[in-house]
């Protein structure tokens, strides 16, 4: 591992410091990054992470402070003036049009000129080459739609080596990737590495910074409050940089109390348009004061699944029982019924179904319950009213800025996640189903996520999980389901259940 001194940087950041309003995201801020390094940079969500990496892609002005690339000072007006200084950047939530092909995505913005024909044909080449050098192989005439999410996160590196980047920027890589596309994520970015790209990994997964970063840099609070080697400290360690205590991640929870049922499904069927056969004769009971996990690799049904439970889609055989309210195809039912129902939902894709991300942050805090006392009177909104729930809600779930006027897309998405949880675990639902209830989530916001979580099933909540985090399952959950090919092939119970257990269930589905 080379030295992070003068000389040997290939990003260096002086006295960064920037504002949003009365919002101080990053104070002051310096690091330098060694060429041909992987640097993992961890913080609580809001910790000023992403807008550190963002003012060096050129997306945010810095108010103070110098940017040094290979040494040299530089401006960075705009990712335009980043790409041209060697810097590429992978977001969170990946930039690509779904209806393109790989190589068309591939040459968007950089077409080559007004021969279309022959600059297309030199970036199929140069696709093919960069495939070969680093292992992210992908058919260049594929639909973005019809790739895995892994392979579409591929993409998004091979634009950036595209535009010749040799600096790469990761924002939370492996939020919305299975075990086995992270498994394979690491293994390019250890070929780019090798290759002399400089990587910074921006994430909150402690154990992945652990198993690929050369380094780590912690933020907390807009500001840098330690930097290590990974080979020189442990997730312990840095859990507590993070947050500036202890975490405790393992929970204290005593045995379910398994009261009557509150949810059945039997024989639950769904067919799409195309014929495919999605979900598969699904039989699942949820009781009142316990937990239910899902587990299984992305893909298999689980999202499905719930979106029949929560009445946005009808299944097209079987039967389901919510609260007492029979569902079938002669009987559907909307999501806003279920709510009545005291059915809640967080869904999967928090920016998709969970949020507007132009509402306000007070806004979002009553999607979906808006027509209800105490925030309507005479079908008026009652802005007060709930901006005085909004600022409670953030209070009481940690919410941060706590800015009720702030558009929803200006937080960050762990923040994003808690104002939704906050929204329906607030509602004291009868049934709560949540997917990925962690992902893109921080260390400390999953301690506390996990204890809402068990306090609302003590309260004799029934809570249905789905994540691929085997880990959080087997934390949470009172049992286990295994789901594959839309089919549950397995059941287990918390005390005899494993990783190893439930990997070799999902495997030989």
């Amino acid at each position: 591992m080379q030295s992070l001194t003068a000389g040997a940087a290939a990003i260096e950041l002086r006295d960064i410091d920037k504002s949003f309003g009365a919002v101080h995201a990053v104070r002051g801020v310096s690091l330098a990054v060694a060429r041909g390094s992987i640097t993992g940079l961890v913080g609580e969500n809001g910790a000023g992470k992403s807008t550190l990496m963002s003012i060096l892609y050129g997306l945010y002005r810095a108010d103070a402070g110098q940017i040094l690339i290979e040494g040299q000072a530089v401006d960075m007006a705009s990712p335009r003036d980043a790409i041209a200084h060697g810097i590429g950047m992978v977001h969170q939530h990946f930039m690509l049009v779904d209806t393109f092909t790989v190589l068309e995505n591939l040459v968007l913005g950089a077409e080559g000129g007004p021969l279309l024909a022959r600059g297309m044909a030199a970036a199929r080449a140069e696709l093919m080459r960069l495939g070969r050098e680093y292992g992210l192989s992908v058919d260049p005439d594929a639909r973005v739609a019809d790739l895995s999410v892994g392979e579409q996160q591929r993409v998004e590196i091979l634009k950036v080596l595209f535009r010749g980047a040799r600096m790469l920027i990761l924002d939370e890589p492996s939020a919305v990737l299975t075990p086995q596309e992270t498994d394979r994520l690491f293994e390019i970015l250890r070929a780019l590495r090798e290759r002399g790209v400089t990587v910074v990994l921006i994430t909150h997964k402690l154990r992945e910074v652990m198993a690929v970063a050369d380094r780590v840099v912690v933020m907390r609070q807009g500001e840098v409050v330690a930097e290590r080697r990974t080979v020189d400290t442990n997730t312990d360690e840095l859990a507590e940089l993070m947050v500036g205590r202890k975490v405790r991640l393992d929970l204290d929870k005593g045995p379910p109390l398994q009261g009557e049922s509150m949810l059945t499904a039997r024989g639950l069927s769904l067919v799409d348009r195309r014929g495919v056969r999605l979900l598969d004769s699904i039989d699942l009971d949820l009781r009142a004061g316990e937990i239910v996990g899902i587990a299984g690799v992305s893909g298999n049904g689980q999202t499905e699944l719930l979106q029949v439970l929560a009445g946005i889609r009808a299944p097209t055989a079987g039967r389901l029982e919510v609260c007492g309210r029979a569902v079938d195809p002669d009987h559907p039912i909307d999501p806003a019924e279920m709510r009545e129902l005291g059915l809640a939902h967080v869904p999967e894709d928090r920016l998709r179904q969970g949020l507007v991300a132009a509402f306000e942050a007070s806004e979002t805090s009553i999607l979906g319950y808006q027509d209800q006392p105490p925030y309507c009177r005479n079908h008026l909104l009652d802005a007060p009213a709930v901006g005085r729930h909004c600022a409670e809600l953030m209070r009481r779930f940690d919410v941060r800025p706590q800015a009720p006027g702030l558009r929803s897309s200006h937080f960050s998405g762990g923040n994003q996640q808690k104002l939704i949880l906050a929204r329906e675990m607030s509602r004291l639902p009868k049934v709560l189903l949540v997917g990925q209830p962690t992902r893109g989530v921080d260390i400390g916001a999953i301690e506390f996520i996990h204890r809402e979580l068990v306090k609302s099933r003590d309260a004799g909540c029934a809570i249905l999980i789905v994540s691929v985090e085997l880990e959080e399952i087997l934390s949470l959950a009172d049992r286990v389901l295994v789901m594959s090919g839309g089919r549950i092939v397995g059941e287990v119970s918390a005390d005899q259940a494993d990783e190893r257990t439930l990997g070799r269930m999902m495997a030989d589905a």
